[in-house]
């Protein structure tokens, strides 16, 4: 038996238009600096107002949001006492507002608390909103919440069935603002998040044809939406991407890519899709020794290859290469300008966090400790994994 959980969503060019006849009193807008300055909040506070609903505006949210960060946004929403809280933004003031919200709910609750396996019993003081202004990370529409534990360096994937947003807002026009750096990284984040959620173990069928599906279209469309940030076309079909993919994995799981990149990420301050994207093709290459269906049934589909079997998963992971390469993406860890020495001297904590990590439970190939410091050095290479 398992779930399958999900928000209501609107989405389409003007979906912001829905905030217009929403009801309530008080919202509380969950946000970063940067969307302050580019207007965005503005555009979502203007048609709460149509609705007459009172805003305020916490926008203290770093990339990879700390426990701290949440904690102080609680502490503001217990003063605000507000009936919506709204995150605005990428997965950082996403996965803040969800902790937010639980931690205003629950007051009685440490951060580190969240998880799959108590009663929240939420929704007694507020909804939860999501409005993306990326296309990658699927935030919108998962339950999961990553803060960063700044103290251990090191991310901490929390989360309950009962965090996932009431209503998630998917507008392409939020964003259509998306520098071509920061779209390829959060397309290549969307990209892991289909290829791993239609891959791990705990892959389903209501989840395979989200997955596939936003596979296809950010094959497609990502290297557009790059090239091209007015085209309209491809942010529409990317930011549905996005949140096929996130509702794909956020009910399936995700896998080694993630892991790695969670404990990158941490240690070593690099954007999250970019450090997924990265991890991606060598965690499919050491998959595909010993599990390599799912990856050439995926890839068969995707129209990269005919092949089965290990060539075929092998196949897919040329594919990703190949649309990193097309959108400027880094190839390797060395191509961040790490230094080898620098790298290697914090491998061992980026091994223990990796393990530590939940998705590493639903790899299709469980690296041994040995195997996973290869599966790190050669991703700092960039090299084809051959073990």
């Amino acid at each position: 038996m398992w779930y399958f959980v999900s928000p209501q969503i609107i989405f389409g060019q003007g979906a912001l238009e829905a905030l217009d006849d929403f009801q309530g009193r008080r919202a509380l807008i969950v946000t970063d600096v940067t969307l302050v300055e580019l207007g965005l909040v503005d555009r979502v506070a203007d048609h709460l107002a149509r609705a007459g609903i009172e805003t305020h505006v916490f926008d203290a949210v770093e990339p990879e949001p700390s426990v701290e960060t949440a904690q102080k946004g609680a502490c503001v929403a217990i003063d605000v006492e507000p009936d919506l809280v709204v995150g605005v933004g990428g997965g950082s003031p996403m996965d803040a507002a969800k902790a937010i919200w639980v931690l205003y709910e629950r007051p009685d609750l440490q951060p580190a608390e969240i998880n799959p396996f108590i009663h929240l019993g939420l929704r007694q003081k507020a909804r939860l909103m999501t409005i993306p202004t990326t296309s990658g990370t699927g935030a919108e529409v998962t339950w999961a919440i990553v803060l960063t534990d700044t103290a251990e360096q090191r991310k901490m994937g929390l989360g309950n069935r009962e965090n996932v947003a009431d209503f998630a807002i998917v507008d392409p026009e939020m964003a259509a603002g998306m520098p071509p750096r920061l779209t390829a990284d959060t397309g290549m984040d969307a990209l892991t998040h289909a290829v791993e959620g239609y891959s791990c173990t705990w892959h389903m069928d209501l989840t395979d044809g989200l997955c596939m599906k936003a596979a296809r279209d950010v094959l497609q469309y990502l290297p557009r939406a790059v090239e091209d940030g007015t085209d309209m076309e491809a942010r529409e079909r990317m930011h549905h991407a996005a949140t096929g993919a996130g509702l794909g994995f956020g009910n399936a799981m995700a896998s080694a890519a993630h892991a790695m990149g969670h404990a990158l990420g941490a240690a070593f301050h690099v954007p999250h899709g970019r450090a997924v994207g990265l991890m991606l093709p060598g965690t499919i290459e050491f998959a595909a020794r010993e599990a390599p269906e799912r990856f050439a049934e995926l890839a068969g589909l995707l129209g990269l290859t005919e092949a089965e079997g290990e060539a075929g998963a092998r196949d897919l992971a040329r594919g990703v290469r190949r649309l990193a390469r097309e959108v400027g993406s880094p190839g390797s860890i060395a191509d961040m300008g790490i230094e080898r020495s620098v790298f290697e001297a914090q491998v061992e904590g980026l091994m223990d966090n990796a393990f530590n990590d939940t998705q590493m439970i639903t790899a299709p190939r469980s690296p041994s400790y040995d195997e996973l410091r290869e599966l790190f050095l050669y991703a700092y290479d960039g090299a084809e994994v051959d073990f």
